[in-house]
């Protein structure tokens, strides 16, 4: 072979191996996040958890996911949010980022450019803003979903600043939240996110005499409405999300928590 054949040749040969290279070292580590991801990082956290298919699961520092890949978003997050972590650290707003944890590949965040809808924070950055960590775990994709501005910085805000109220008064909460994800409003970008029409929060505590909790359920669109016109029994909010939501509860504790509004331990 002439000389002038040869080099050129040698040059693919190094580009594509050095190509291959680099697709399994980022296949390596993408295959050691979601083994981390498996890991379960809070027992406590994790006896709340609502039931999900193993292979949704995701284990962050500061919060739990199951991710449904054909609604492109978690299903729903878990996380709990104590008296102390309601303090702010300086921290600086990051780029959202595609979470590699998620085994079947999270959404990119491209696909909510001008979409007309917000980044809306499932596990809010407002909860997290104790340590850089925690907040910069917020800007994962799998922790948003596509909200209205005016829902968004409206009534969702409010009930997260409600629940903040509660973390101060009651010293612990564990929260689990997301978007209803049957019948969506929409769907947005190239990987066809979907646009919830509802959005929902659970929020836990234990008390002297056992758990009690209450569950929201809100329309995604903006409301003045007081928020207890949102509560609702977790059994309904189980019949509308096909989700349930507290599995390693006692069958008896479970059901009285579930089939109630218990208004009556929550100060509003």
């Amino acid at each position: 072979m002439k000389r002038k054949y040869t080099y050129p040749l040698l040059m693919m040969v190094v580009i594509t191996l050095i190509v291959l290279g680099e697709k399994y070292i980022e296949n390596q580590e993408k295959n050691e996040l979601v083994k981390t991801g498996e890991v379960v990082k809070s027992q406590e956290l994790s006896f709340f958890l609502p039931k999900a298919e193993s292979n949704t699961l995701v284990h962050h520092q500061y919060y739990t996911l199951s991710y449904n890949e054909a609604a492109e978003q978690a299903a729903w997050v878990a996380y709990m949010l104590t008296h102390d972590q309601l303090k702010s650290v300086e921290v600086s707003r990051p780029y959202f980022d595609i979470d590699a944890a998620v085994g079947t590949g999270a959404a990119d965040w491209r696909n909510y450019k001008n979409s007309g809808y917000d980044r809306g924070h499932l596990c809010p950055a407002g909860d997290r803003s104790f340590s850089s960590q925690a907040y910069n775990e917020t800007f994962l994709t799998s922790n948003i979903s596509p909200q209205l501005h005016e829902f968004n910085g409206g009534v969702w805000n409010r009930l997260e600043n409600k629940i903040r109220d509660w973390a101060r008064k009651y010293d612990k909460v564990t929260i689990i939240t997301g978007g209803v994800l049957a019948d969506p409003l929409a769907t947005i970008g190239h990987e066809n996110v979907i646009v919830p029409r509802a959005f929902y929060k659970i929020v836990l505590r234990e008390t002297a005499s056992g758990y009690t909790c209450l569950a929201f359920l809100i329309p995604h669109s903006e409301s003045d409405r007081d928020l207890k016109a949102f509560v609702v029994s977790v059994d309904s909010l189980e019949a509308v999300t096909g989700i349930d939501f507290f599995p390693k509860l006692v069958d008896s504790e479970e059901n009285r928590i579930e089939k109630e509004k218990l208004l009556k331990d929550w100060k509003f």
